[in-house]
């Protein structure tokens, strides 16, 4: 039984180590990590940007890796700005509750089994502050930031806040952006 037990944990470890990575920078739907950029011409000089993170991504780093996209397709486009129109980022927050796999109660041998639970019958439940404490639930929270964007010719109006230099954004946010290890 404790082998089982000893099985059991190293695996649920296991599992939630791979899923503990924030979404790298790649295309959406490219690894085994949720997330990604997707993006979608909608006119001559006009990208709709997205993208998406995980559980363990921030709100920070999502946001920087849209205007990376976007700096990239400005320069892909052979373009050297861009202005982000229509940007937003929504945040989906869950709650997921799960038991708690260390509070089963008390148990002695095959026939009987009382259980801290059923003292509850008898009062006294309501002097134990972790009586009913048997579920474990945690917030998980997702990014996913949405931008138009429209890609310009010649040199970057200052002064704009909605304007940028695509090689001036790729230069500074170049070295945070954190890609896909090769498989």
């Amino acid at each position: 039984m404790r082998q089982l037990l000893l099985a059991a944990g190293l695996g649920t470890a296991l599992a939630l180590t791979a899923c503990a990575t924030a979404t790298p920078y790649q295309p959406m739907g490219a690894t085994g990590v949720r997330g990604g950029y997707a993006d979608e011409r909608i006119g001559a000089d006009r990208f709709r940007v997205t993208f998406a993170g995980n559980s363990v991504t921030s709100r920070d780093t999502v946001e920087m890796y849209l205007f990376y996209r976007a700096a990239e397709l400005t320069l892909e486009a052979g373009k050297e700005c861009f202005e982000t129109v229509n940007r937003v980022t929504d945040r989906d927050t869950r709650y997921v509750g799960s038991p708690d796999p260390f509070w089963r109660g008390y148990r002695w041998g095959p026939y009987w089994r009382p259980y801290w639970r059923s003292y509850g019958r008898f009062g006294w439940s309501r002097w134990d502050p972790y009586w009913g404490d048997d579920w474990d639930v945690r917030e998980v929270t997702r990014y996913e930031a949405n931008a138009e964007v429209i890609v310009r010719d010649g040199p970057c109006p200052t002064g704009d806040r909605y304007v940028f230099d695509a090689r001036q954004v790729v230069a500074d946010l170049g070295p945070r952006v954190i890609r896909p290890e090769p498989r």
